[in-house]
Order: C-alpha cells, then sequence, then structure tokens
C-alpha cells in the first residue's frame, strides 16, 4: 500500500470517508431519528447517549480520512497558515464571558447584532464579525444579514452545559500557557525542569505574585474551582467517558473507589446506573464541600441508602481506603509528572487486596510509525487505522495530542504511551491484565504482580 500512487491513496480515503460518514448517519438514524443538519437547533439524542463509542469510531475515521484528504491535496502554504490564523479561541471567550448563547435561547429566530450590542454593551460591527467567524465554522447560524440564533453547536456553550466550563478553561488558562510557551523552553528554572510550578501557566501568572501550581491557583478563588471541578464532567462528553459504565462489568463488583473523585463526574452516574455498588469519593477536603453539595441535589437517594461515602484523601502522602474491589483514576495520572504519578500509583497499590482492580482511564497516545503501532496494537487490542491513512487515524485522534499540550500548559505534565504507562505501573508493583478500547480514551485495568 505504500507504493500506492497519490491519486490511488486519495481514493482510498474518500471511500474510507464515506464508510464512516454513512456508518454515522445510520447511527443518528437508530430509533427512527434524524441525520442532524449544521441548521439544527436542538441536541440529537446521541450527543447525550451514555455509549458513544460506535459513534467515536465512525468519526474518528471520518476526521481522520477527511483532514488527510485537504492537508494532501491543499496548498502547503494554504495548511500552513490555517494552523495559526485561528482566532476562534478568542471569540469564543467573548461569547462566554458574556453568555450569548444564554441570550439567545429567548431569541430562537434570532436576534440583530445592534439589539445584542445593547444587551451585552460590544460594539455592534465587532461584535457581528466575530459571530459570522463562529457561524462558517458552524457555531450559531446567521438567519439573516446581521441576525443569528443558537444551533446544536452554540448551545454546547450554554452556561448550563458542563461542557462549557472545560471550554473555558482553554480560553482562559490554556490560553495564559500557551502565550508563553516559548519562554518557558529557553528560561533557567523553565527550560528542563517537569516541575508543576514550572509549567507554562505559572510562568504566565507570575507577574500577579501568584506562585505554586495550577491547582494552588485554582482553588484561591472559589468560582474558578466549582468552575473546573464542573468541567470535569463536561469531560464525560468530549472523551465518550460514560462510555465505561456499559463497556466494563461494574455489575460484577460491588465496591468502588473513585481517587480524586472531585464532585462526582463519574461516580454520580455509577451510582445510578449500578445501584447495587457502594462508593468512595476520595479527593481534598475543599472538593468534598462541593461533592456533597452536588450528591444532595443530584443523586440524594444514594447519600440517604448511605451507598456513598466521601473521605478527605491527599493522594500524595497516603493510601485510600483499603481492601476494596474497584480504584478508579480517571483524569488523575496525566495530571502530574512521573515521579508524582507513580507515587498515587504506588499508594494505591499499597491499599489493593489480591482480588482488586485497578482501572487507570486517559488517553494513550498512538505512534505514527506503522510498525511500532503494530506492536501496541497487539498489546492494546486496538485498531490500527487502514492504509493509507496514518496509523494512529491522523487528526481522528487530535484531541489526545491536543490534551497532551494541555497538560504540558497547565501541569508540566503529559498524556502517556502504554509504554509510559507501563513502566509507570511496573515501578508500583502493578500488571496489565486487559485494555479496554472506548475508541477515544482507554481504560488500562491492572491487578497486583505476582
Amino acid at each position: 500500500m505504500s507504493n500506492m500512487s497519490g491519486r490511488a491513496k486519495i481514493e482510498a480515503l474518500l471511500k474510507l470517508a464515506n464508510g464512516a460518514a454513512q456508518e454515522a448517519m445510520a447511527l443518528y438514524e437508530q430509533d427512527g431519528m434524524e441525520v442532524p443538519s449544521i441548521d439544527s437547533t436542538g441536541p440529537h439524542p446521541l450527543d447525550n447517549a451514555m455509549d458513544t463509542v460506535a459513534l467515536k469510531m465512525a468519526i474518528r475515521t471520518l476526521e481522520g480520512a477527511c483532514g488527510q484528504i485537504c492537508s494532501t491535496l491543499a496548498p502547503p502554504s494554504h495548511t500552513a497558515i490555517n494552523l495559526v490564523q485561528v482566532y476562534d479561541y478568542a471569540c469564543i471567550r467573548v461569547v462566554l464571558r458574556e453568555n450569548i448563547s444564554d441570550i439567545l435561547v429567548d431569541y430562537p429566530k434570532g436576534i440583530h447584532v445592534n439589539d445584542l450590542s445593547k444587551i451585552i454593551d460590544v460594539d455592534p460591527l465587532k461584535l457581528s464579525r466575530m459571530l459570522r467567524l463562529l457561524s462558517t465554522r458552524g457555531c450559531f447560524t446567521e438567519v439573516d444579514t446581521d441576525v443569528f440564533a443558537n444551533n446544536r453547536l452554540s448551545l454546547i456553550l450554554n452556561s448550563s452545559n458542563p461542557v462549557r466550563h472545560m471550554i473555558s478553561l482553554h480560553v482562559e488558562a490554556c490560553a495564559k500557557g500557551a502565550g508563553v510557551y516559548y519562554e518557558t523552553l529557553k528560561e533557567p528554572g523553565y527550560a528542563y525542569s517537569y516541575e508543576p510550578s514550572a509549567a507554562p501557566i505559572m510562568h504566565a501568572i507570575k507577574p500577579l505574585g501568584i506562585e505554586g501550581t495550577f491547582f494552588d491557583w485554582m482553588r484561591m478563588d472559589d468560582d474558578r474551582r466549582v468552575s473546573y471541578h464542573t468541567s470535569m464532567r463536561g469531560l464525560n462528553g468530549i472523551m465518550g467517558s460514560l462510555a465505561v459504565l456499559t463497556q466494563y462489568p461494574f455489575e460484577k463488583f460491588s465496591t468502588v473507589v473513585d481517587v480524586g473523585g472531585g464532585i462526582g463526574a463519574f461516580s454520580l452516574p455509577l451510582a445510578k446506573t449500578h445501584k447495587h455498588v457502594n462508593i468512595t469519593i476520595h479527593d481534598l477536603p475543599e472538593a468534598l464541600v462541593q461533592s456533597r453539595t452536588t450528591w444532595a441535589r443530584d443523586c440524594p437517594e444514594a447519600v440517604a441508602e448511605n451507598r456513598v461515602d466521601f473521605l478527605p484523601l491527599n493522594f500524595f502522602e497516603e493510601a485510600p481506603v483499603k481492601g476494596k474491589e474497584i480504584y478508579y483514576l480517571r483524569n488523575i495520572i496525566h495530571d502530574w509528572p512521573d515521579n508524582e504519578a507513580a507515587l498515587i500509583l504506588r499508594n494505591v497499590r499499597q491499599a489493593m487486596g489480591p482480588h482488586s482492580r485497578l482501572l487507570v482511564h486517559d488517553y494513550v497516545l498512538r505512534q505514527l510509525s506503522r510498525k511500532q503501532a503494530e506492536v501496541e496494537a497487539e498489546t492494546l487490542g486496538a485498531t490500527i487505522a487502514p492504509e493509507p491513512m496514518l496509523p494512529n487515524f491522523g487528526v481522528g485522534n487530535m484531541r489526545m495530542y491536543q490534551q497532551d499540550m494541555t497538560m504540558l500548559l497547565l501541569h508540566n505534565a503529559k498524556e502517556r504511551t502504554l509504554r509510559d504507562s507501563l513502566e509507570l505501573a511496573d515501578s508500583a508493583g502493578l500488571k496489565l491484565e486487559k485494555v479496554w478500547d472506548l475508541a477515544e480514551a482507554y481504560v488500562l485495568e491492572f491487578v497486583v504482580a505476582a
């Protein structure tokens, strides 16, 4: 296949893209529903489905094939400038700060920018340019000249949607870190450091007199802390994280420990889906305050039935509650450099009994070398993209590589390859038992090593 002509490769990619699009449309049309359009004014039921593995697999191929076609056929200068001439984040920041999506809910037929500008006190000409850019991306609809309305995509930015808080984290904190990324690659004390206190975000806010780590900064402001923990619920929709509740056999287990569980992005849906499970949520005391409030509001029956315990834990200094069946870490290990990540795993290992399981739910970075990808796929049991696609699905898996940069910018940490994860686990006395492929993220299941 590597000897295919350029035309043959494009034809093969077009076939892959068409097949993936047909599969995605069939999934949207299940149960008598319709395929959404760019002008859809409300969510599709599949948007909020718990298990979206099949859809994510189709979209991974669709995005990867389409991206590779465009990068191949477009002039290189065209593609290169598209990598950097991207101001969507600046426009989205305005939308979030001014709650534009919330305002447009009251104007289902749209509102003229002149009227919207009076509500939010933003110049109408600048506002229309911003909204037209986003509408061109498919976020908002220009229903008439300078008249804009919500659509399925812009409703994600509504204040009631937890994904909005993850987007806010990126346009605020990540953007600050990205702005000084080059400087941190060169300046003494930052260039070769992997200390969380030397992350680019901390360099960016140091002139404000702020020191420590991202988590220290986050805890300094109650609104920022609440938004951060809410953003973890937003990851469910972005990563398709809740598919673990249907893909993994939780029905076989009765105790689950959510280590660093925050307000319950994982364990709240777990309590509603598997009502036989007793849950322990471990986190720092200030996080548990918000967690208790959230559970009392969203799952009071679990609290009343004593199916959930809230126990403070500093996972660097002590082990979780001992002898439970499942220990679950979602998006925890990726927050920390190797030394800290290994310490967390060692402390969890101390709590585990001979029949305990540790589930590490994170991205697993795939290789671009097809030879290496085949070796890892044999271990992972994961799908390699068919030729002539890049073996890691190219931009179809772009979020995991962008997330890797997010971890660097905020924490001086990283997403890990399978080899990275196995080395950390081995140092903690853990053995890989099975890998669960959820199409975007993976769940690595570990047991105590003999």
